[in-house]
């Protein structure tokens, strides 16, 4: 009896519980996952973030400098030294406007004639729908002709216009119908100016036909075809076009009515001045674009996307020393940016005084010409060591390509990274899987085996 007792009191404290099927699979895999790829993804994210702020900070700098290139254009090339100002006394009589190649002069013109373009009129028929004859038309303009064919049904004047109108062989006129109290004309004019855009014309068949054709000879013109005739200096000048580009080197005029007017063509000084006013702007911005990328704060720790960066440091040394170098030329006129009134300032911008400049415009022009353009001039230096910075083999775009060429490594080693970390997953998953089922089986035994105790307890 109490050997008895002693056996169910065994089995009532030693229930076996060998196994479970309570085991969160997907769980584990995801925090092993998890902190298995945590120092990777810091890695792979700071590299990320580091190579999108430096190709960032590169396109900044880089653009920087072609804006300041851009705005040395003129004066690297020489054309704001070829800026005129015109001025005309009497714009109801001409208008003038100077080409680069053009040379300050003042003109006296007097204009007695403006061109003209050859105009006639028909004689009056009944309507523009009336029938006016058949034959043939010949007008022409010089060696230059077209024939058109009139015959029924389409000899009205309102056929005629068309026919003359849309010709592809048409010399130059153009028809329309004037109608008057009197009936409709049609009406032609040459489409040009001048007296060799005269035109006439001859008809043929039916003698209505006739009275469409014209003859300078024996006909008057409505308006004469005329050559502008003027004088410039006293010396006598004509054009067969009221706009004359070959009466004054680099000068076009354009006459509007007969009189007299004075052209005064002066080089504009002002335009040397908004050059430099642009060449000190688009510096003072680079400047500040070069301060921000390599500038370090050390309130919020911040530190620029190119500090320390020995490319950008070097180019903007180089930069600095160009626009504060003096030339080695004749001590004659001025010899540095200083001279003309650039200078630098605390912080490293420029500031413009446009006093200096104008002096020496007014003193030493040639001088100051070479000094800022052409080949050897500051801004023809800067146009070269830019380009050289910044063109497909330059510097600049190298460090871009690289760092472009770095982005594709960066999402190489993320691709690969994320192909070894679901091989991770895929063996742990099917390990923790197996763990789980094996647990489960387990699971059952103790089932069944804590049943027979439980029965032979009883017994």
């Amino acid at each position: 009896m109490n050997r008895r007792s002693q056996g169910e009191n065994l089995v009532a404290t030693n229930t076996i519980n060998l196994g479970s099927s309570s085991i969160d699979v997907s769980s584990i895999v995801t925090n092993l996952s998890n902190n298995k790829r945590a120092a990777t993804d810091k890695a792979l994210a700071v590299l990320t973030t580091t190579n999108k702020t430096q190709i960032s900070a590169v396109g900044n700098f880089t653009a920087s400098l072609t804006n300041l290139q851009t705005a040395i254009k003129s004066l690297a090339d020489g054309s704001v030294f070829k800026a005129h100002k015109t001025t005309v006394s009497e714009t109801t009589v001409l208008s003038a406007v100077a080409e680069p190649d053009a040379r300050s002069n003042t003109y006296t013109i007097v204009v007695d004639k403006l061109a003209a373009a050859q105009k006639t009129t028909s004689a009056a028929f009944p309507g523009s729908k009336e029938a006016v004859g058949t034959g043939a038309l010949t007008i022409a303009i010089g060696d230059k002709s077209m024939i058109l064919d009139i015959k029924p049904p389409a000899n009205t004047l309102e056929n005629i216009r068309d026919l003359i109108n849309k010709a592809p062989g048409n010399p130059g006129v153009t028809a329309s119908i004037v109608t008057g109290t009197d009936g409709a004309h049609l009406t032609l004019t040459s489409t040009s100016t001048g007296k060799q855009n005269a035109f006439t014309v001859a008809a043929s068949g039916d003698p209505a036909l006739t009275q469409l054709a014209f003859d300078p000879a024996t006909d008057s013109a409505t308006v004469v075809a005329q050559d502008a005739e003027f004088t410039i200096d006293n010396t006598k000048a004509s054009s067969p076009s009221n706009t004359v580009a070959s009466a004054i080197d680099g000068v076009t005029l354009t006459l509007t009515k007969a009189g007299t007017s004075t052209v005064v063509i002066q080089n504009d000084t002002s335009a040397v001045a908004a050059a430099l006013t642009s060449l000190v702007t688009a510096y003072n911005q680079f400047v500040s674009q070069y301060q921000t990328l390599t500038k370090y704060d050390p309130n919020n720790k911040q530190v620029g996307a190119l500090i320390g960066d020995a490319t950008v440091t070097s180019i903007k040394s180089q930069m600095t020393a160009l626009l504060g170098s003096q030339s080695t030329g004749s001590s004659k006129g001025p010899r540095s940016l200083s001279d003309l009134g650039i200078a630098f300032q605390l912080g490293g911008t420029l500031k413009f005084d446009n006093t200096k400049l104008t002096k020496a415009l007014a003193t030493s022009p040639a001088e100051t010409q070479e000094l800022l353009s052409g080949s050897q001039s500051v801004a023809g230096k800067l146009d070269k060591l830019i380009t050289g910075w910044t063109s497909s083999s330059g510097i600049l775009s190298q460090r871009s390509a690289n760092l472009n060429a770095r982005t594709k490594d960066i999402a190489k080693k993320t691709a690969d990274f994320e192909v070894t970390m679901k091989t991770f997953s895929d063996r742990i998953t099917k390990q923790y899987t197996a763990l789980d089922t094996m647990m489960t089986k387990l699971g059952s035994t103790s089932s069944y085996l804590q049943q027979q105790f439980d029965a032979l307890s009883k017994k």
